[in-house]
């Protein structure tokens, strides 16, 4: 919601600045996002007469300006400018921005340049480059007797701070400048003026009949003609409110409906009677009906819609956008007027079946105030016959809005119960009435009209703390139980900060990427969860892996320059049965910088890959020495350059390697990049649940070490050989690790370091030889054999 300070003093008399108006507004619950100041940044700019405008000697579109900027610019002497705008001519007045100015618009600074070999010194503005609108047709063009060299801020009354603040869904009273008036009013920041409500007496009767078919979803629809309308340009202030809202002026009919919604939050429509067949009608739409609507797109309705239509065909989405075919036109001589109530959940949900939003919709859908369809009829039809003359027929009010407002108890001892604030009950009293609430006796109160948020005691306290100010409520500790306090994480939480702290120490880079994706994006890993009403087409499916999020940050760190990118997410994948929590961590460009040795930078591998996971998987708590390596990792990973770890082909703790070339070019990932995936809810918990570190107890006699080579058979795995010889001697054998792979006339060779560990004394040559001989047996059995 945007509004300009004049605007919101139009309602609120206060003395109060802007940054003071902003404070107390955050304050009582409505966010200001921003302030701008216009005219600090236009300042540089002023208003110039063009002296001579002559045409440029190289180019047949430009024209070399003097310009008369005041005495402030360049000593009032004459300053040569290139222009291109079709309208620059001798004797025009504009706005001249000079070297050094920042052109907010064409996000550059201006400076003394040579345009086809012609000096300039500055530039001849447009609407556009100063931010001012969409127009770039030509200059902007001063009335000829604007004073030159004055500020064009000051000139155009530029010079009024413009708000923009985040209205939650729930306030929708505050969708209009008068309702943000009121909250400050009640808040201490000034006194709220009274609304002037013409009363309109029509002159004749209306042209066109309004009839309701469809009371569920329009139980009300009040409105008027208005014949010998004008609809030429709105007044000059209300165009610089809309511009300030962000509004683009249109015509004055349209400006006016416009701005009613925006400074009351009241939406309305006009139609162009002489484009109407016969009554206008609120009815559900037709299967099969279509419209066109005002953005010049078509739209396909079906019977859960409600419609505003003539006896002919459907003229407007209710509450949400009109149709071209009645839309107002320069030629315009009567109008229409729709001030409607309609249903929050039909316009909501006929929103999101179409996928079209509007700011009608946006306050229809949040309850405008069925009170006010009255008064805001008059309000309009008072603008518009100000401004555009004519004169207006008499009002039909059709339907019952729905004004019952339930009766709430009024509790004043819960704003010390529910918000440990004692406010007294006079205050509380005085605060409510300020806000507009009604009270029947001493312990009821009813809700304003404007205020559909309002159910219960809860909420009456919430009122009052928010205008009391919630820096007011005491900082109060919290009772500390007696006894030693106890970890309030879970075991997964737990988990998660030992692999956090682990990636941290491999030197990977903690990202967090969204938890949606697109259907391209989706596609490869058979996603299940499709949001219905999506932030944008972009992040439609939940994610079924985090690859997709991570090889993305990687690849926008790679197009910055970056030479070695680690990232690691902790997070959710959402597969058809369930959520499951997953580590994912990419490692992308090089691991190391050239060395002496051969001269080039070292890339990332799978089996940097493979040592990322067994760390990560160890910090976990996985039984890692129990940890079998299985050769296919999926159909999202290379077939020859990735593997799992698990514990058997059924519980599957990791996958690790490259990716598929093909979902590499699916998700457009940079080469070379490697992965891994640790799949936290298949970890087996640990057997004890005991808090208490083991002993520390290391053995007393040094291990003995024992090298053994064998040829291998072609299909023989490095990791089930190890197992094998591990096997052959639990009790003795601690660790059995790969060294050294040959690979000459006799086949491919294997040579392992086997590590024993003596217990209360030293092994015997005799107790080594017999180990050393079951693990040659060991072997054997897999089809290896002793290279002599």
């Amino acid at each position: 919601m945007k509004f300009s300070l004049s605007w919101l003093k139009a309602h609120l008399d206060t003395e109060a600045d802007a940054a003071a108006l902003a404070e107390r507004m955050t304050a009582i619950g409505l966010e200001v996002e921003a302030v701008t100041d216009r005219a600090e940044a236009l300042a540089p700019f002023k208003v110039a007469r063009v002296l001579t405008a002559q045409k440029h000697p190289q180019a047949d579109k430009l024209q070399v300006l003097t310009v008369d900027a005041g005495p402030e610019i360049n000593h009032g002497a004459p300053i040569q400018v290139v222009c291109g705008a079709p309208n620059a001519r001798a004797g025009m007045v504009g706005v001249f921005g000079p070297p050094g100015a920042y052109v907010p618009g064409s996000d550059m600074t201006l400076k003394v340049a040579a345009i086809r070999g012609v000096e300039s010194n500055g530039m001849m503005c447009s609407v556009r480059e100063l931010q001012l609108g969409d127009e770039h047709d030509g200059i902007i063009e001063l009335p000829a007797d604007a004073p030159i060299g004055a500020a064009f801020a000051d000139f155009a009354e530029l010079n009024d701070p413009v708000f923009d603040v985040a209205i939650t869904p729930d306030r929708a009273d505050c969708m209009g400048v008068r309702g943000i008036a009121r909250d400050l009013a009640a808040a201490g920041a000034g006194q709220l003026k009274p609304l002037t409500v013409p009363q309109i007496e029509g002159r004749f009767a209306s042209p066109i009949a309004i009839r309701i078919e469809d009371e569920e979803g329009c139980p009300a629809f009040f409105g008027r003609a208005i014949r010998g309308v004008r609809n030429g340009s709105s007044p000059e202030w209300m165009q610089r409110r809309l511009k300030s809202a962000g509004q683009r002026p249109i015509s004055a009919i349209v400006d006016i409906t416009n701005y009613v919604m925006l400074d009351l939050g009241r939406p309305s429509h006009a139609y162009d009677v002489a484009k109407l067949d016969g009554a206008l009608v609120a009815r559900r739409a037709r299967e099969g009906e279509r419209v066109l609507a005002l953005n010049e797109k078509e739209y396909a309705l079906d019977p859960s819609m409600t419609v505003i239509a003539d006896e002919r065909r459907v003229h407007d989405i209710a509450g949400i956008m009109g149709g071209e075919d009645s839309g107002l036109s320069p030629d315009t001589t009567q109008v229409m007027l729709e001030v409607a109530y309609f249903a929050p959940d039909r316009i909501a949900r006929t929103g999101q079946q179409l996928a079209l939003t509007s700011d009608a919709r946006t306050r229809f859908e949040r309850g405008v105030d069925p009170a006010f369809l009255g008064d805001a009829l008059e309000i309009l039809t008072g603008l518009i016959l100000e401004h555009c003359g004519g004169e207006a027929s008499e009002a039909l009010h059709i339907g019952k809005p729905p004004l019952d407002q339930p009766e709430i108890a009024f509790r004043p001892e819960r704003a010390l119960g529910l918000g440990a604030l004692d406010v007294p009950v006079d205050r509380q009293r005085a605060i409510l009435l300020s806000l507009g609430f009604e009270f029947v006796g001493d312990d009821r109160v009813r809700a304003p009209s404007w205020r559909r948020d309002i159910d219960g005691t809860a909420d009456l306290v919430e009122e009052v703390l928010r205008i009391e100010g919630y820096e007011s409520i005491p900082s109060t500790p919290l009772e500390r139980v007696a006894g030693v306090a106890r970890p309030t994480a879970t075991p997964s939480q737990r988990v998660e900060r030992k692999v956090r702290r682990a990636a941290a120490t491999l030197g990977l880079d903690e990202a967090v990427t969204w938890s949606f994706v697109s259907e391209a994006e989706a596609a490869p890993f058979d996603a299940a969860w499709r949001v219905a009403n999506p932030i944008s087409e972009e992040l439609k499916i939940m994610r079924p892996s985090l690859l997709p999020g991570l090889v993305a940050a990687a690849r926008r760190n790679a197009n910055r320059g970056s030479a070695s990118i680690r990232l690691v997410e902790i997070g959710r994948r959402y597969l058809a049965d369930a959520e499951r929590p997953t580590v994912t961590f990419i490692l992308s460009g090089q691991k190391a910088d050239r060395d002496w040795q051969s001269g080039k930078a070292q890339p990332f591998d799978a089996f940097d890959a493979k040592a990322h996971v067994l760390a990560l998987l160890e910090a976990a708590g996985a039984p890692v020495a129990n940890l079998q390596v299985l050769a296919d990792a999926g159909p999202n990973w290379h077939p020859g350059r990735s593997a799992r770890l698990g514990l058997g082909p059924k519980t599957i703790l990791a996958s690790f390697g490259e990716l598929h070339p093909q979902l590499a070019r699916t998700l457009d990932a940079p080469a070379p990049l490697v992965a891994g995936e640790i799949y936290l809810d298949a970890i087996p918990a640990p057997r004890s649940s005991s808090r208490t570190r083991a002993r520390f107890a290391p053995p007393a006699l040094q291990p003995v070490t024992r090298d053994f080579a064998f040829f291998v058979p072609a299909g023989l795995t490095a990791d089930a050989l190890a197992r094998a010889i591990r096997g052959a001697d639990k009790d003795a054998i601690v660790s059995v690790r790969l060294f050294d792979r040959f690979e000459g006339g006799e086949g491919l060779s294997l040579a392992f370091e086997v590590s024993l560990q003596p217990g209360e004394k030293s092994f015997t040559d005799e107790q080594i030889g017999a180990i050393s001989q079951r693990i040659v047996a060991a072997a054997e059995k897999l089809g290896a054999r002793l290279r002599g």
